[in-house]
């Protein structure tokens, strides 16, 4: 597995290009954003998973991830001093798949590494699935057809659509704006914030149990959404 790993204090660079190397890890470490760029431009294929620094010091961390999540679907987890759910929000809307604040200790790093990737790889064999299982609901996508204890529900393309998002992905925490990012314009809806929100609620309403307290699509206060763990 290759990391690129973009930390401008050298000290904690070092650090975690050690431990990462230990765990059997290699490594590609860069102290800017321009040096960044250049490696992303040439090997970007080659990489696994990305470990940006949000405050560099010749540009930002949310730069490069929205640089990679343009060319690629890679893993992108922030390193930064700042823990304030304002940037949290904001990184996760770059498409970043992890958040860890300094200080943090190593292990902790390299657990949520593993959680990371151990979800990219459960993702892309969902993706090859026919049958998709959630709890007691079933997708079959062949069909576009989904199930509730073996009973169909019906549900419209906007509907639908936004439930393959969150089986897509499982255990990931999804912003409003990275929801309605993915399901504009579906089968020429108009899609805006509070539509998403009628949306989650006709979901709830036709898959969980009790909707009021809800056990498959979870609100993470202050972030947005998530469906498995």
């Amino acid at each position: 597995m290759k990391i690129l790993l973009v930390e401008d204090d050298k000290t904690i660079a070092s650090g975690l290009e050690f431990s990462l190397q230990q765990d059997d890890y290699e490594t590609i470490l860069c102290h800017n954003a321009e040096s960044a760029k250049n490696i992303l431009a040439e090997i970007l294929n080659e990489i696994d998973l990305c470990l940006f620094d949000l405050s560099l010091p010749d540009g930002s961390g949310y730069d490069l991830c929205e640089l990679v999540k343009k060319r690629s679907d890679i893993p992108v987890i922030f390193l930064t001093a700042l823990d304030d759910e304002v940037n949290v929000v904001m990184g996760l809307d770059m498409g970043a798949d992890d958040y860890i604040t300094k200080p943090f200790r190593l292990r902790e790093l390299l657990s949520r590494i593993k959680s990371v990737l151990r979800r990219y790889n459960k993702q892309s064999q969902t993706q090859l699935k026919t049958n998709i299982e959630i709890e007691n609901i079933r997708i079959n996508t062949l069909e576009g057809k989904v199930f509730k204890n073996g009973d169909e529900v019906l549900m419209t393309a906007l509907e639908y659509r936004l439930l393959l998002i969150f089986a897509n992905h499982i255990g990931q925490v999804l912003t409003r704006n990275q929801l309605l990012e993915r399901i504009w314009d579906v089968a020429g809806d108009f899609v805006n914030d509070n539509t998403l929100t009628v949306y989650i609620k006709r979901l709830r309403e036709k898959l969980e149990d009790n909707p009021q307290s809800p056990t498959i699509i979870k609100t993470i206060r202050g972030l947005g959404y998530k469906v498995g763990e």
